[in-house]
């Protein structure tokens, strides 16, 4: 199926692009890798009178350390975060979940910032996102603003951006010290999407956990924090043995989707389990293994 007609339009600056945004609104549609809203405007889920292109846009790709924080630039590729030696030793779980998504053509040409601003409800980077309490930069031609991802993210393909918004920078957390982290997922081979998705990041101190954070993906509308299982690890012995006693906690409150993947219980009982190989994996990180 072909999208309806629609009109491209090629801003050479950032400054361009929000005037764009404030001229079209509802009317126009972003497009940065284009693996999500392609498909969507060929099936004609969505159709744009304009579509905006980033692509020559300068300054929207970098991945660079400010004081604790990490910024990553909204046109910074898959690939990229995958690559980043930055990312290797100052947040390796964004770097591994990077490395888990599609394929390598994929990874070269889609965006951290085209995803998270997507909101697939089975989209990778969330479930790390969600964990690592990471914080998206809007911008509009009356300002900028910082929102947490998991309040960004407001539903399946729906986010808190207003019309003449652009995502322009996606910060994370520098992380220093006794941390490990782990990305586990179950996916369907076709596309790559997870069924069920899990990050964990620990830190270590004394022989307990003195902070736990475990986002998921693939269970919900949107992604979700396992508080429960985070309350029941702090303080306790960083051991395998308490992780397995919490880990079942992670499907407490969920009400996964079924549908022609998995059902709603299978997915319940994979979040439980993954939680329990992410978290192993992380605090094996932790402890120097």
């Amino acid at each position: 199926m072909y999208p309806p007609e629609f009109k491209v339009l090629v801003p050479s600056s950032l400054e361009e692009a929000l005037k764009l945004l404030k001229e079209h609104g509802d009317n126009a549609k972003i497009l940065a890798g284009g693996h999500s809203l392609i498909p969507m405007m060929r099936l004609r889920l969505v159709k744009p009178e304009v579509v905006i292109y980033l692509g020559k846009v300068p300054g929207l790709r970098y991945i660079r350390e400010n004081g604790s924080t990490i910024k990553i630039g909204a046109m910074t590729t898959h690939g990229e975060i995958e690559s980043s030696s930055l990312l290797a030793e100052k947040n390796p779980l964004l770097q591994e979940t990077a490395s888990k998504i599609g394929d390598l053509q994929v990874r070269n040409m889609g965006t951290i910032g085209g995803s998270i601003a997507h909101a697939d409800p089975a989209a990778d980077y969330p479930a790390a996102l969600t964990a690592l309490e990471a914080t998206v930069v809007l911008k509009s031609l009356d300002g900028e603003r910082e929102v947490k991802v998991d309040e960004f993210i407001q539903g399946p393909y729906f986010t808190d951006a207003r019309p003449d918004e652009l995502l322009v920078e996606v910060r994370v957390p520098s992380l220093s010290g006794r941390f490990g982290t782990a990305y586990e997922k179950l996916y369907f081979r076709a596309t790559d999407f997870a069924i069920v998705g899990v990050a964990a990041y620990v830190e270590v101190d004394g022989g307990a956990f003195s902070r736990v954070r475990v986002g998921l993906t693939g269970v919900g509308d949107k992604p979700v924090r396992a508080r429960q299982v985070e309350e029941e690890l702090v303080g306790r012995e960083a051991s395998e043995a308490s992780i397995e006693k919490a880990a079942d906690l992670a499907s407490e409150g969920l009400e996964p989707p079924s549908d022609v993947r998995a059902s709603s219980e299978y997915r319940k009982k994979m979040a439980e389990v993954l939680t329990k190989r992410a978290l192993t994996r992380a605090l094996s990180k932790a402890k120097g293994g």
